[in-house]
């Protein structure tokens, strides 16, 4: 399997410390932004250390990583024509920053209608992708936008399989999209992430063959099935299930590709400041396949 988390990228040594960060809790994979994820504030491409990563990468063993595009990108939004341009500016240079950091999955939430309604905003997000493809050139190298499925919550556009492949549909150039798939947004959706895997990979294939999972977010869910409230949860402490998310890690099917937990950091003791990361900890547990119940105090004694 491929296992690893989400690190962050910041201060001098930016993508080489999301290296450092990923090996420090036995990745073999891991998902970055380029910057921070709630404005458009962009370090320069050549201040990244990105020939380091590469280096301290192969020296790991790391093949593959996924950068994530920032929350502020609403392709979906045809209320603010404001709002719109800018997801279509910024998609676009994210598109060529995960180019340049060497990534071919660029992970993206499709966008939310912000009251439009679900037609509008899927129209949206069709020309906002034509828009940004026809900008950026495919290049020596291919990067993918992967649609990520989501929870529901409010006006999100991408809570079924069916809106994806609306999606898809209206795309001239569908072969530059791939696929996100959330376990907590697919439970949080109404999908039986827990009980009946299988039929959710079913209802997949549907709409889309099995190849066009870029990278599967693993995150438990807080929230029972078909909440639409998107509340990760640390695995095997929520309503998925331990069981459920290790078996995904088994499947033949997803065994070259990348799974990123996004589960939350966990309360130092006597801290209100800081948190830990639990990424070390939970990457074990499923490689080990055992629940261990004390996770979170464990986490807490060796900080």
């Amino acid at each position: 399997m491929k296992l690893g988390c989400h690190v962050g990228m910041s201060g001098s040594e930016m993508f080489l410390g999301s290296v450092k960060e990923a090996v420090s809790y036995g990745a073999d994979t891991f998902m970055v932004y380029t910057g921070a994820p709630q404005n458009t504030r962009r370090k320069a491409v050549g201040e990244l250390k990105i020939e380091a990563g590469h280096a301290l990468m192969r020296e790991a063993g790391i093949t593959e990583f996924v950068v994530h595009a920032p929350y502020i990108i609403n392709l979906a939004n045809t209320v603010n024509p404001e709002t719109y341009q800018l997801a279509v500016e910024f998609l676009a240079k994210e598109m060529q920053r995960t180019h340049a950091m060497g990534s071919q999955t660029l992970v993206l939430h499709p966008g939310s209608h912000v009251g439009a309604g679900e037609d509008a905003g899927i129209a949206q997000i069709v020309k906002g992708l034509n828009e940004v493809f026809a900008q950026v050139p495919v290049g020596d190298r291919k990067v993918y936008v992967a649609l990520e499925t989501m929870a529901g919550k409010g006006s999100e556009i991408g809570r079924s399989f069916e809106e994806l492949a609306r999606i898809y549909d209206g795309v001239a150039d569908n072969s530059r999209l791939k696929i996100c798939m959330d376990t907590c947004h697919l439970n949080d959706a109404g999908y039986p992430v827990r009980e009946d895997f299988d039929s959710v990979l079913e209802k997949f294939t549907r709409y889309f063959p099995l190849n066009q999972i870029a990278c599967i977010h693993l995150n438990d869910s807080m929230n029972p099935q078909g909440s639409g409230k998107d509340r990760h949860a640390n695995v095997g402490f929520g309503e998925v299930g331990f069981d459920a998310l290790c078996a995904v890690t088994r499947r033949p099917e997803f065994a070259n590709t990348p799974m990123i937990l996004e589960t939350p950091y966990v309360p130092k003791v006597g801290s209100k400041t800081r948190d830990l990361a639990p990424y070390k900890h939970e990457i074990q547990m499923l490689r080990e396949g055992v629940f261990r119940e004390n996770l979170i105090e464990q986490i807490q004694n060796e900080a």
